[in-house]
């Protein structure tokens, strides 16, 4: 029998290129004041030997793991095992962030790793994040819930969150601006002649969905809506309870604004099972421009957050706070936008 050959090394790798084994280590290490001509050549010398870095050598002289983590915490919902597992995968939200960030890491070679963080899981996240499996943290929740950005910071992880901070803390962040999301959604509804509108919020410990509800508000208040506001969370579920409490409590009711896409197709199903015409009875407003508003019937009108472009910042601004841990806290917020379509 004839032993197998070993693995290629750096030093095979500089000999076929016909550069120093630092060269090559530069380029690996993706330094951009390598000659163009020379990366060529170490790349096509990697090619043709087959040459896979050794990571974990190259983790011990770095410090670094070339992964970050996707923390997802909804502690407001109160759910938790495999009901919190199952709600994170059917929300198409949490997959446009996934999708966001991983096409800035991946464009950088650094790996996304979802850790769900719901109640039970809280101090098996920490503990999984002290012992340095990852080089920072994106965090994905509407608040400060459980206490984990502020348990980052403690411990100099780099972290980016999916909100503003409501406290004082000097984390980076990337938000929409939710009070200009609700109020597009009254200025929308006004403009079609609506007066009796029920708001199915989400849960009010949330600052996002505080923020909503402040925006649609202040608006309807000078557009002379009448609101009523029925809270719950972001599931279908929640929303086909709060279609029913709308048949049960509002019948007059014109208008629904919902505090997501999923929330608001569970509502136009509820109201056309029971009669309802949607929009000539009932105009529905959702929230996100998620899948969901796009393959509904009837399609939703909803507002956007440019979900994808939100958490590639995100990730951008990790990257930075990564290679940079001294710079100072950045916050960069973006715009909704209304999208209209068939339920308003």
């Amino acid at each position: 029998m004839t032993s197998r050959p070993g693995p290629s090394t750096i030093e095979e790798v500089a000999q076929r290129a016909g550069v120093s084994r630092s060269t090559v280590s530069r380029v690996l290490n993706g330094v951009a004041t390598v000659d163009p001509k020379m990366r060529r050549a170490v790349d096509d010398a990697v090619r043709a030997t087959g040459y896979v870095p050794n990571l974990a050598a190259r983790s011990l002289v770095t410090r670094r793991t070339n992964s970050v983590a996707l923390v997802i915490s909804e502690p407001a919902s109160g759910i938790a095992g495999a009901e919190f597992l199952q709600r994170i995968f059917s929300d198409p939200y949490f997959g446009r962030v996934t999708a966001g960030a991983q096409h800035v890491l991946r464009a950088t070679g650094v790996h996304l790793v979802v850790v769900p963080a719901d109640r039970e899981a809280h101090d098996f996240v920490l503990s999984y994040l002290r012992q340095g499996h990852v080089d920072g943290v994106l965090f994905l929740a509407g608040g400060d819930e459980h206490g984990l950005p502020h348990a980052l910071y403690e411990m100099n992880v780099p972290v980016v969150l999916s909100h503003r901070p409501s406290a004082a803390l000097p984390v980076s962040w990337v938000d929409a601006d939710q009070t200009i999301g609700g109020r597009l959604a009254a200025e929308h509804l006004g403009r079609l002649g609506r007066r009796r509108a029920v708001v199915l919020a989400g849960p009010p410990e949330l600052a996002a969905a505080r923020e909503r509800l402040a925006g649609f508000r202040a608006a309807a208040e000078g557009l002379g809506i009448a609101v009523a506001v029925v809270h719950g969370d972001y599931s279908a579920r929640s929303g086909t309870a709060g279609g029913r409490r709308i048949l049960a409590e509002h019948p007059t009711a014109d208008a629904v604004f919902a505090a997501n896409d999923l929330v608001a197709e569970a509502v136009v199903r509820v109201l056309v099972d029971a009669g309802r015409h949607v929009p000539a009875d009932v105009a529905v407003v959702g929230f996100d421009d998620s899948t969901t508003a796009r393959d509904a019937v009837p399609a939703l009108t909803t507002i956007r957050q440019p979900v994808e472009d939100m958490a590639g910042e995100m990730a951008r601004l990790l990257l930075d706070r990564i290679r940079t841990p001294d710079q100072p806290a950045r916050g960069v917020m973006f715009a909704p936008t209304l999208v209209v379509r068939e339920t308003a």
